[in-house]
């Protein structure tokens, strides 16, 4: 295998549909072995440029079809096309479950190797290997469904090694990976790179993960192309304000304790009353739910993942569930959302919660969960229901009856507090992944439900738009929403003076805020 170069000249990609460029006036020549970060704010148009090294973007626009893809400048890969030289790019997606296409991880990361036509006798030490190098100690028959998103992250970048292909790129390959997740990943791309030389593309917001592995820094401007390339040290020295501004996290920039509250809900100011309990779980048993889709299919896995757990969800608080990927954070957060039955012992909601109807959340109808908990998955796409993004914004109010011009008051508000508003007309799935994100935020917390449950809700955001979406978190914690996030942002738990519970395999334990680490994020 040869390191593969890469280049980029005055290229620019608008989607269908959309009136602004993604990304414009590119200029990168990226030579084999050389190992390049990209860093800008969400919505710059790295995902772009990742795409379109790997050869995944269709590039077909038809005379007169002015919803077709527009395109100017070129890409090569070792001077070709990136679609005709295939296994020459392995791109590891924003998004790992697009990865997913067999139902077996064995035969996923096998996949990959059979389409490359790698002999069959080198094919399965490979797919072993791979698993090996990336951390993911699991059976080959296991199924894909009952991965985590950490674990999925984890198979996508196996499939994508045991291929060994020229180049490597990474499209935030640490977002939903707990510390020693990233720590593996961060080895194994380490490990390939030096066993293989090859080339590599990485972006990430919180770049302090690769510095130590990148030759170059590349700073993306949205509609503007590059505007900063060099060594990792010169563009921090020289662009620092810019990177700042471009929404990337510095390195030793986290913010303090309790920064995105207004009011001051250190361990001394816990409230203990209980007509503040908005849900009490008691004995809580949890099972796995794979990756949910539809109510059906959320009870269909029986697998337990969680035992005996005990925790009070209260109006004013924010709670942060963390603990490494695979133990079931996820299915806690649908659990404690009513969108599964608990396994086991009760999840009850207080009075104060439930009104008239039962204590027992998973037997709410959608319209009363909607207005009493707001839920966002893990992949927030699933969620969609609209064809742009201010009917995203209007239908869960107008699900509620509220009038009109009240609905039209707080969609307005919402677009421009999670940076939106240039993207109202824009179809919620040709957003970035940081976009999708933010939208599905918006869309929950537009019904303003007094409990709301998060499953990493900071993944795919720059630093501007992290702060908006923790700022927004702490005011609606200030006024009393009960916030639950299920995350691995050590920012997030930190910024929110959150109450944190650390789940394993068999329960819960506590985490006091001392022990919280106040190091690089993740």
């Amino acid at each position: 295998m040869t390191s593969a170069h890469i280049t980029f000249r005055g290229w620019g990609w608008r989607y269908p549909e959309r009136q602004a460029w993604a990304v414009r006036n590119v200029e990168l020549d990226i030579r084999p072995g050389e190992r390049v970060a990209v860093v800008g704010s969400s919505g710059a148009g790295k995902s772009t440029v990742l795409r379109a090294a790997a050869g995944v973007l269709a590039d077909d626009p038809d005379d007169g079809d002015e919803t077709a893809a527009s395109v100017e400048g070129t890409v090569l890969v070792d001077g070709a096309d990136p679609r005709t030289v295939r296994g020459r790019v392995g791109l590891v997606m924003q998004d790992p479950e697009a990865h997913t296409v067999m139902s077996r991880i064995g035969d996923d990361v096998a996949f990959g190797c059979e389409n490359l036509g790698v002999p069959r006798n080198e094919i399965w030490p490979r797919v072993e290997h791979a698993l090996d190098v990336v951390g993911l100690d699991l059976p080959l028959d296991r199924s894909t469904t009952k991965l985590s998103g950490g674990q999925r992250q984890r198979l996508a970048l196996a499939g994508v090694l045991a291929m060994r292909p020229g180049a490597l790129v990474l499209d935030e390959p640490c977002a939903n990976l707990d510390p020693s997740g990233v720590t593996q990943v961060h080895d194994a791309v380490r490990a390939l790179l030096d066993d293989t030389g090859a080339t590599l593309l990485v972006v990430e917001h919180r770049i302090g993960t690769w510095l130590d592995l990148v030759d170059r820094l590349v700073l993306l401007e949205p509609g503007g192309g590059v505007v900063a390339d060099a060594a990792p040290g010169e563009v921090l020295a020289v662009h620092g304000d810019a990177l700042e501004r471009g929404g990337v996290w510095i390195p030793g920039s986290a913010p303090a304790r309790g920064s995105a509250r207004a009011v001051a809900v250190g361990p001394e100011a816990h409230v203990t009353s209980d007509d503040v309990d908005l849900l009490r779980a008691r004995g809580l048993a949890t099972s796995r739910s794979g990756r949910p889709r539809t109510r059906r299919r959320l009870r269909e896995q029986t697998h337990h993942v969680g035992q005996d757990i005990d925790l009070a969800v209260r109006s004013g608080r924010v709670l942060a569930v963390t603990g490494p990927n695979g133990v079931g954070k996820s299915t806690l957060g649908l659990t404690l959302a009513g969108l599964l039955r608990p396994a086991g012992g009760t999840l009850d909601a207080t009075p104060r919660l439930a009104g008239t109807t039962s204590t027992a959340p998973s037997s709410w109808t959608s319209r009363e969960l909607a207005a009493r908990i707001g839920t966002v998955f893990q992949d927030p796409e699933h969620q969609f229901i609209a064809r742009s993004v201010r009917e995203e914004l209007v239908a869960g109010p107008a699900a509620l009856g509220l009038p009109e011009a009240e609905v039209d008051e707080r969609v307005t508000g919402l677009l421009d507090t999670f940076r939106l508003d240039h993207l109202a007309d824009a179809n919620p799935f040709t957003l970035s992944g940081g976009e999708q994100r933010r939208l599905a935020i918006a869309a929950v917390v537009a019904t303003r439900p007094p409990v709301l449950v998060l499953d990493e809700p900071t993944s795919g955001q720059d630093r501007a738009t992290w702060t908006a979406v923790v700022d927004h978190l702490g005011a609606l914690a200030d006024d009393g929403t009960a916030v639950v996030v299920v995350t691995h942002d050590r920012d997030l738990v930190r910024a929110l003076d959150a109450d944190e519970v650390v789940l394993h395999a068999d329960g819960l334990t506590a985490a006091a805020p001392d022990d919280i680490a106040t190091g690089e994020p993740r």
